[in-house]
């Protein structure tokens, strides 16, 4: 069973591990490995115990909204962030993808998106997520842009959104 509760600090360290495998693997495929990190920014440490490795991956994780997805076992192996009109981020643990836990994120955050008085969100996508987003109602609001992620450039990304009820 997959319980979804606040992000809590003592979670940056799990969450940040989570956050740099799952964007390298699914979202950085069009680099080599040794070529990631300007992509990953201060997430390229998040296997360090160094205190400031740490304390910067764990201001990047802070925003309005953070919800972690828990398994049975306590593992965390789902996170999102943002706030009441943008979503900023949603990763899922590769060996957990296809079941439903993303959705479990995304529907929990647009419950508190609507009591908070938001009416629409907005994101950017990578393009790996645009099926899964299209699955739950969001739409392109544009064509694919290139951009950057920390300091690599070239990093192509779909605008969507998607009008709450």
């Amino acid at each position: 069973m997959t319980t979804i509760r606040p992000y809590q600090e003592s979670d940056s360290v799990a969450v940040g591990r989570l956050i740099v495998d799952t964007y390298g693997d699914y979202n950085l495929t069009f680099v080599s490995p040794a070529e990631r990190a300007p992509f990953l920014g201060p997430f390229q440490h998040a296997y360090s115990d160094r205190a400031d490795h740490r304390a910067a991956i764990q201001g990047l994780i802070q925003a309005e909204m953070v919800f972690v997805a828990e398994n049975a076992q306590g593992e965390i192996v789902g996170v999102l962030r943002g706030r009441k009109d943008r979503l900023h981020s949603l990763f899922v643990r590769g060996d957990h993808h296809g079941q439903g836990i993303g959705r479990m994120l995304l529907e929990h955050f647009e419950s508190e998106c609507l009591q908070l008085g938001g009416k629409v969100i907005r994101l950017a996508s990578t393009l790996y997520a645009i099926p899964f987003y299209q699955r739950l109602g969001y739409k392109k609001s544009t064509g694919v842009r290139a951009g950057w992620s920390f300091d690599g450039e070239g990093f192509r990304w779909q605008p969507m959104k998607k009008m709450l009820e």
